[in-house]
């Protein structure tokens, strides 16, 4: 953003202190209908009619080469220097690779696929070295997917990213002297752009059905002849944005990875228009300028991005990147109306608080049931999280285990009758529970506090789950009610047992005080956090937080328990900063 142009964080909300309700259906997946229909859609990429549109004239160069603005992964990167792709935890060696029977995990499939690798190789190698590595997995490439449509590598999703990578990367791609080969190439590209043309507003919602649009005008922009696709992809990708980000910047998947894959994928589009010397349409720039700040406000304070619907904890310098390449300069989002996180800041603490009911469950794979769970860091130490990554997750781990990372009971929150606050079905995806979310949030000279309930528990336990979170301006003490409340017609048969959990990241230390009603906990860097606890039972139990890279960290978790007698129950705590 241009300097002296207007900041998205510094227009009010709207949003009138006090009481507010928020409600989204999270039951509402696809229908029968719309899974026939894009299932139909795929079987006609099979058709002869298909491949009469794939066909037509391919350019004998690109106009221009955009740069790749963000770098890839060094590790990744060594690896393919060495022979293998590695993602995940997952390694193929090259040599030999049959891509025709070759069959990875989907993730793993979907970065070969993509062609993501190419940053990575291109982060470590010069041409000299790299060339012969892309034009061999090029090669392998072309000779199984070049010409045969199939639904795995012609997703229209892989088709846009493949676009973006193929041109950013042209140099690693197109440097042989082999005309055959090169010609091939360059069809390819044609003959992806010719699909993209049909398909792309067939991708998934969010994330997916962008990276096919920004494919489209990428291709438009770099292939001669391109301006009306450019014009045809302009107006479908601000579809897509409209589909896929709440008016206030956030994504409708409530997913923080989602929202920064989206930022990078304009910011790589954006390093298209500039190579053609021009600037991104004012309705994509302006939707770009309000995503920036509803990132920024899921950051903690060492600004790496926390644990919410799945995704781990991205890195501060691969945060910094991607708003960096964005050119959007703002700050965090204070208060989202959709986003649905809150976010407290005093001295060296930040507070994220998971505020809105779990995304609708047509628009997110992995949603979690998290509601009312929260974050707290003190400077680069992350004290409590949320166990986080079942999207990101490394390869082998057991599926039991990545499934329960999206419970309740994997956030830092309360869970009653050992259940979720919205239910997660057996097919993944999510079912009844959370419908409303009552907030309220007051700023003081001594304080900031929210205090906020869902209706997760009101059906099948008949509980409100209220919490209310008080931070002083000093950051050093951070208060919190848990309160279960009576309602609706399902009056509680018997004491139901709850338990809050707060689950410590990484390095944190745990030990109970004398009384049992306390622990002391020795945080990375040496400070001191103490926790003390009333209206339950306090126990240190084993946890585990998903890393960066999508490993399992063990850790541990406090929990407070009790049972909850028709009337309701109530429990305070308090986290105070020792030293």
């Amino acid at each position: 953003m241009s300097e002296g142009a207007r900041d998205p964080a510094a227009v009010p909300d709207g949003i009138d202190e006090g009481k507010r309700l928020v409600r989204v259906g999270g039951d509402k997946g696809l229908s029968l209908a719309e899974r026939l229909t894009d299932r139909f859609h795929r079987l006609t990429w099979r058709t002869p009619i298909h491949g009469l549109r794939l066909k037509g004239r391919y350019p004998l160069k690109l106009i221009a080469v955009p740069d790749d603005p963000l770098f890839g992964d060094i590790a990744r990167g060594e690896s393919l220097l060495a022979g293998q792709l590695a993602f995940r935890g997952e390694r193929h060696d090259i040599a030999g690779l049959n891509l025709r029977t070759f069959q990875p995990s989907a993730p793993f499939a979907d970065y070969l696929h993509s062609f993501g690798w190419l940053r990575d190789l291109s982060s470590v190698a010069t041409r000299a070295q790299g060339a012969p590595i892309a034009e061999d997995l090029m090669s392998r490439w072309l000779a199984a997917h070049g010409e045969r449509v199939t639904a795995l590598a012609w997703r229209p999703e892989l088709w846009g990213r493949r676009i973006l990578f193929w041109t950013a990367h042209a140099p690693l791609i197109l440097s042989s002297t082999d005309l055959v080969y090169r010609s091939k190439v360059l069809n390819a590209l044609a003959r992806g752009a010719r699909h993209l043309d049909t398909s792309a507003d067939k991708a998934p919602i969010g994330p997916a059905r962008v990276a096919a649009w920004c494919g489209v005008i990428a291709a438009g922009l770099l292939i001669p002849g391109g301006d009306p696709r450019r014009s045809f992809g302009e107006a479908g990708l601000m579809r897509a944005l409209a589909g896929a980000v709440f008016e206030d910047g956030g994504a409708v998947s409530r997913s923080p990875e989602a929202l920064l894959d989206m930022i990078g994928l304009l910011a790589m589009l954006r390093e298209t228009y500039i190579t053609r010397r021009l600037e991104l349409p004012e309705g994509i720039q302006g939707t770009l300028a309000r995503m920036v700040p509803a990132l920024l406000a899921v950051c903690h304070a060492d600004r790496g991005l926390a644990s919410w619907q799945s995704g781990g904890p991205v890195p501060a310098e691969r945060v910094a990147q991607v708003i960096e390449a964005s050119g959007v300069r703002t700050r965090p989002l204070r208060q989202p109306r959709d986003w649905g996180y809150q976010r407290l800041v005093a001295g060296t603490a930040v507070v994220l608080v998971d505020a809105a009911p779990p995304p609708v469950a047509r628009v997110v794979e992995g949603g979690c049931a998290s509601t009312l769970a929260f974050e707290l860091s003190d400077g680069p130490a992350r004290i409590i999280v949320n166990c986080g990554g079942a999207n990101a997750a490394m390869s082998g781990l057991p599926k039991a285990l990545v499934s329960a990372l999206r419970t309740t009971a994997a956030h830092s929150t309360l869970t009653l009758a050992d259940t979720n606050s919205t239910a997660i079905h057996a097919d993944g995806t999510l079912g009844r529970g959370v419908g409303e979310v009552e907030l309220s949030r007051q700023e003081s000279e001594n304080a900031s506090r929210i205090e906020a309930s869902h209706d997760g528990y009101v059906r099948r336990h008949g509980f409100v789950h209220r919490r209310q979170l008080v931070l002083t301006e000093d950051g050093k003490e951070l208060r919190g009610d848990d309160v279960l409340l009576p309602k609706g017609r399902r009056r509680p048969m018997g004491p139901k047992p709850f338990a809050i959990r707060f689950h410590l990241g990484r390095g944190v230390e745990a030990s109970p005080t004398a009384d049992g009603m306390g622990a002391v906990l020795r945080v990375p860097g040496g400070a001191m956090w103490q926790f003390r606890t009333r209206g339950g039972s306090l126990a240190i139990d084993d946890s585990l937080w998903i890393d960066g890279d999508g490993r399992p960290v063990t850790t541990q978790q406090l929990v407070v328990s009790g049972m909850a007698e028709a009337g309701g129950a109530t429990v305070g705590w308090v986290l105070k900063r020792a030293r």
